[in-house]
């Protein structure tokens, strides 16, 4: 049996109205920054101290643009492919680009749990999910279970941001996994923020057959923080997700961004925009190291640019602040945890009872009878003990 397996929502393109923010048509080159208000965020922190853990297809950690702020971590994935080659680490080396682009001082550690696009590995295994050959389907489960391994082995190496530019979107044999939501409440029980992209199944015309909208993990897993796509003209990007797991939005269109293959792309999706979001969150940390999961969320939703009917499936809360987020971190107090006060009646021991029994009282003539029935009987049996135990007289023999 084929198990399902959580795999990247890669670059997609397209660009349909949603719902509006500020306009942004036609915006220059690294429209991001200015539609984030990162500049104003950068001049009072840069993520310093932060490590934000970047689950995707590898990173190129010697592209000049990183600098020795680029870790590895374990291949969880496998597949045969290997840095150098085109289809390792196209996708991961421009999640990490945007990430640093909005905090230039954090440090990222890469994880891979994901196949490129045109990874052989990645083809075997739709393949292998069409046909249910097994032997081809022995990477298509070891897939299942890489990022629930990923997101386990970044928090236990220090990371405070999980980013996972992926989702289940494009794979129609994808979906929620059991082990993926055990690592993701591992997670936030250790007080690390996940944030997931939205999905790139977006759309409105429910005939048209690339606008699935289905749900996507780890995006829609409880805890993690799903990021929609704005695009340049200030409205939802056409492709991105419409559904209610949709937390924030960040841009999503034209992000220029690190290439595997050395220089820059333009490239579009919710991927993207997750990656700013994280960028922003590790700008939070920076100034904040004791924010818990529910805090950042709660200042990534409060500080937001808000759509001007409020959240919508669209964009979420609305598109990520990264000034008044940050200013928001640096005034928010530790959280607290206390017990909600319990306002009702106050018992002792096993609290409140059942009420009393209503059944109808026993007849005192039962009792009566059956009490002088029984003291017949032991006097009886009494009587007959001893009569049992009396000494039996000898008769003497007759003599003539």
């Amino acid at each position: 049996m084929i198990r399902k397996t959580a795999c990247a929502a890669l670059l997609a393109a397209g660009l349909v109205v949603g719902t509006a923010t500020p306009g942004l048509t036609d915006a220059p080159h690294g429209w991001e920054q200015r539609a984030m208000k990162v500049p104003s965020a950068q001049q009072l922190t840069q993520g310093k101290g932060v490590t934000v853990a970047v689950l995707d297809t590898g990173v190129i950690k010697d592209h000049p643009e990183f600098k020795g702020r680029v870790s590895s971590g374990p291949d969880f994935i496998g597949g045969g492919a290997r840095p150098g080659q085109s289809y390792w680490g196209a996708h991961g080396t421009a999640m990490t680009s945007s990430v640093l682009h909005v905090a230039p001082q954090a440090r990222v550690l890469s994880v891979r749990v994901l196949w490129d696009r045109e990874d052989p590995a990645r083809k075997r295994a739709e393949q292998a999910a069409k046909t249910g050959d097994i032997e081809a389907a022995k990477q298509s489960q070891k897939a299942g279970d890489a990022i629930a391994k990923g997101i386990r082995y970044a928090v236990d190496k220090g990371a405070k941001v999980i980013s996972m530019s992926l989702g289940t979107d494009e794979w129609s044999w994808g979906g929620y996994e059991g082990e993926t939501a055990a690592a993701v409440g591992y997670a936030l029980g250790k007080g690390v923020v996940l944030l997931a992209s939205a999905g790139n199944g977006g759309g409105e015309d429910r005939y048209d057959p690339e606008a699935n909208n289905v749900v996507s993990y780890p995006a829609a897993y409880p805890g993690v923080i799903g990021v929609a796509a704005l695009g340049t003209d200030g409205f939802r990007a056409g492709f991105s997700q419409v559904h209610t797991y949709n937390t924030i939005a960040a841009p999503g269109v034209d992000i220029y961004a690190a290439r595997n293959t050395g220089g820059y792309k333009a490239g579009d999706g919710t991927s993207p925009a997750c990656a700013l979001a994280a960028g922003a969150v590790a700008l939070m940390l920076s100034v904040n190291p004791d924010l818990t999961p529910g805090q950042v969320r709660d200042i990534l939703v409060k500080t937001a640019q808000q759509p001007p009917a409020g959240y919508t499936v669209f964009l979420g809360f609305g598109v990520v602040d990264a000034a008044a987020a940050v200013k928001a971190a640096m005034a928010a107090k530790p959280a607290k945890i206390t017990a909600v006060p319990y306002k009702g009646k106050q018992y002792f021991g096993n609290g409140p009872v059942d009420s009393a029994s209503t059944n109808a009282p026993i007849d005192s003539t039962y009792l009566t009878v059956g009490g002088a029935g029984l003291g017949v009987g032991l006097l009886c049996l009494v009587g007959a003990f001893f009569l049992l135990r009396r000494p039996r007289v000898r008769r003497r023999a007759a003599h003539g």
